[in-house]
């Protein structure tokens, strides 16, 4: 076996078994939500991403009778998963010869935040070897854990179940105040997008407003303030810049 996919498979099997996890409890919240085990699995396996498929789930859910939540969940994913556009830009530079058009748009169905940064950290050019290994272990995991997480959500009681549900947003209460605490753009940026969320959960004239729209609503404003109070500084001209 390449030596290279071999080397990606072992760097992508931390990522897989934390995905395990988080997937079991995105898993049980779809048959929690009426969802079958079936169609819980396909949207793992159709998609790569924990935020995204939280969210499209509660579209899918509320809206999964009017042709306006097609529109919804498309607005949602878009601005949820822009940042993967970003991320796979900046991989883009990092990548070898090998890896002509076709294999980079397989790749990016998988370029997650976790096989992203694996990824940028190798040393070397990335070769199409590595990216298969590497994207494969997080893709079984993810998927099984889904499966797994599904198939137990059927048979668990309803308060094991609603408690496995908050499960996934420790994810991701967990990778926002780390960084929160040490940067302040990050923690006003977070803050912001809670207090508006909060807005539209308890005022009776914004409660009314479908879910996806509201973290699309909150995901602008939050960066929106964000890029106007804390603007990312121009660098420092270069020494010959300078002397010219």
């Amino acid at each position: 076996m390449n030596k290279l996919f071999v080397k990606g498979v072992k760097h992508g099997l931390p990522i897989g078994l934390g995905y395990l996890s988080v997937s079991f409890a995105f898993g049980t919240q779809c048959t929690d939500s009426g969802l079958t085990i079936l169609q819980a699995l396909l949207i793992s396996m159709t998609n790569l991403t924990s935020a995204g498929q939280l969210a499209g789930l509660q579209v899918m859910v509320t809206q999964a009778a009017l042709a306006s939540g097609l529109i919804e969940m498309a607005l949602t994913q878009f601005v949820i998963n822009l940042r993967y556009a970003l991320m796979g830009l900046s991989l883009g530079q990092k990548l070898g010869p090998t890896m002509n058009t076709p294999r980079r748009m397989f790749f990016s169905f998988a370029n997650t935040d976790e096989i992203f940064a694996v990824a940028s950290a190798q040393p070397e050019k990335l070769h199409h070897h590595y990216l298969y290994g590497l994207m494969l272990m997080p893709y079984i995991g993810w998927s099984l854990g889904t499966l797994l997480g599904a198939a137990a959500g059927e048979i668990l009681p309803e308060f094991v179940t609603s408690a496995l549900g908050i499960a996934i947003y420790g994810m991701f209460i967990a990778i926002v105040i780390p960084p929160a605490c040490k940067e302040k753009p990050i923690a006003v940026v977070a803050l912001t997008a809670a207090a508006i969320s909060i807005c539209f959960r308890y005022i009776p004239l914004l409660s009314s407003v479908s879910g996806g729209f509201v973290v699309i609503i909150c995901a602008v404003i939050a960066a929106t303030l964000g890029a106007l109070l804390f603007p990312v500084k121009d660098e420092a001209p270069a020494a010959e810049e300078v002397e010219a």
